[in-house]
């Protein structure tokens, strides 16, 4: 429900635009202020999950989530949508890191851990494609509204549902505060950096207050590194965390599949509407066979990462839909649907659904139990952050674009094939840059060799180190002493 809700609204855009008198780069906000608050406060929510107990916090963000969604869909200006937008992703943010650090905490084997997670990731996977075509159908046969209403009725059953199945876990150890201060400055910095490029298709990159607006995002987000490094008590993302290369590296590679994702399904769904004419409904259905393969890649991913690996599955996931988001960029108005978008998808859908599985287990792998939701958290966090700031850079250069060739007196069709090109060829170079970054993960270690029957006692200098705090026994790599 939360991956959908980010590209539901997509095939709804032109009925908003109509009914609220959004402009275009009020479209991307409905879009971007659900993506922003998810972005921002996943890490909040991810630490609140660890202190206040994971089924509390689901819950409540939960209950959050679907109160937003009714009163979104209420919404008689673009602000009120805007606003309603935000705060969904606000409830979303608390929802997410829960889901997954549930399941970490919960299947601690190897091998049922990588079941779970592969089951989470083909749903998350999946769960794009799906939004576009539910809001095509909602949208076609009801009206806009209805894609942020249908939120309400599985809110309700979900909430039923987590309270009778949810064990109910109390947390461990000394309390510890939430870093309020942290929260607040990086989702501000984000939203002023993201508002300071989509602006840029009214204001110049070198003019006065564009140069302002990066810079109080920059100054913010400098704020939160420095609090979180030297005054945050407890802060919200322990620097000491990205020692670990395992996590450091998927977090960036997370950043690279999240602006491909949304530059492939927002773009796509504008294309196919704005370009070749297709209804909302029609649109949908154009979605679906990447919401399939995306699903079916994803569900066979768990078989492929026990003998390919996490690196190279990672590495193979990027690169295939970097192939599908580079042959976009030859669609044309009036082209076939089964050569110019068919095909794409089809490749999107592999690479998407490959990438789920390796990039989570990546994130979490040794990640000890009481910094399970952080993990959670961080991951989905860079991955909505990629999004976000690549959406707006995507949107910014296809504006530009769209504007110049239609002063040129080139027709409106060919003035926003020409826009929606340059957004698939960055789109898919980012994701080649994400190759680049998925081959600095570690190999997998050899299983550690059997005992010898007769050794001699280690000398304190040379004790064997344990197991990784919150991971099974025994399942460290011999002779690794620090994180992967």
């Amino acid at each position: 429900m939360l991956v959908l809700d980010i590209s539901i609204v997509n095939v709804a855009l032109p009925q908003m635009r109509a009914s609220l008198g959004l402009s275009v780069a009020g479209e991307q906000w409905v879009v971007n202020a659900y993506t922003l608050t998810f972005a921002g406060f996943l890490l909040l929510g991810g630490r609140a999950g660890d202190l206040f107990g994971r089924r509390r916090v689901f819950i409540a963000g939960l209950a959050v989530f679907t109160l937003t969604s009714l009163i979104g869909g209420l919404a008689q200006t673009g602000v009120w949508l805007v606003a309603a937008r935000a705060a969904q992703g606000a409830g979303a943010a608390f929802m997410a890191p829960a889901t997954l650090s549930i399941l970490v905490t919960t299947f601690t084997g190897p091998d049922e851990r990588r079941r779970a997670i592969g089951a989470w990731s083909a749903t998350a996977a999946s769960g794009g494609a799906v939004g576009v075509l539910a809001g095509g159908v909602l949208t076609s046969l009801l009206n806009w509204r209805w894609v942020l209403f249908v939120n309400v009725p599985v809110g309700i059953v979900l909430l039923a549902g987590a309270w009778l199945a949810l064990p109910r876990i109390q947390a461990r150890g000394p309390r510890k505060t939430l870093d309020l201060a942290g929260a607040v400055t990086v989702t501000a910095g984000l939203a002023v950096l993201v508002y300071g490029i989509v602006s840029t298709d009214v204001h110049p990159w070198g003019s006065a207050r564009t140069i302002v607006t990066l810079a109080v995002g920059l100054l913010l987000l400098a704020v939160f590194f420095v609090t979180e490094a030297r005054f945050a008590n407890d802060p919200l993302i322990p620097l000491s965390v990205f020692r670990r290369r395992s996590l450091s590296v998927a977090n960036g590679a997370a950043v690279t599949l999240g602006a491909g994702l949304f530059g492939s399904f927002f773009f796509l769904s504008l294309f196919l509407q704005n370009v070749d004419g297709y209804s909302p409904l029609r649109a949908g259905l154009a979605f679906l066979p990447l919401g399939l393969v995306t699903f079916l890649a994803a569900l066979i991913a768990p078989r492929i990462v026990t003998f390919l690996g996490p690196r190279y599955l990672l590495m193979a996931g990027l690169g295939i839909a970097a192939i599908g988001l580079l042959w976009l960029t030859q669609v044309g108005a009036g082209d076939s649907y089964l050569v110019h978008v068919f095909g794409p998808q089809v490749l999107l859908g592999v690479g998407f659904g490959l990438c789920f599985l390796p990039l989570t287990a990546s994130a979490t792998a040794g990640v000890p139990v009481h910094e399970a939701g952080l993990a959670s958290g961080l991951i989905n966090t860079t991955r909505q952050l990629g999004g976000a700031l690549g959406l707006a850079v995507m949107a910014t250069v296809a504006s530009s674009i769209i504007a110049t060739r239609e002063a040129a007196r080139h027709s409106t069709a060919d003035a926003l094939t020409s826009g929606y090109r340059a957004a698939f060829l960055i789109a898919g170079c980012v994701l080649v840059a994400g190759v680049l970054l998925a081959a600095l993960l570690s190999k997998p270690a050899p299983p550690p060799a059997a005992a010898a029957p007769a050794q001699e006692p280690a000398r304190a200098d040379e004790a064997t180190p344990g197991p990784a705090p919150g991971s099974p026994a025994g399942i460290r790599p011999a002779g690794r002493s620090g994180p992967d």
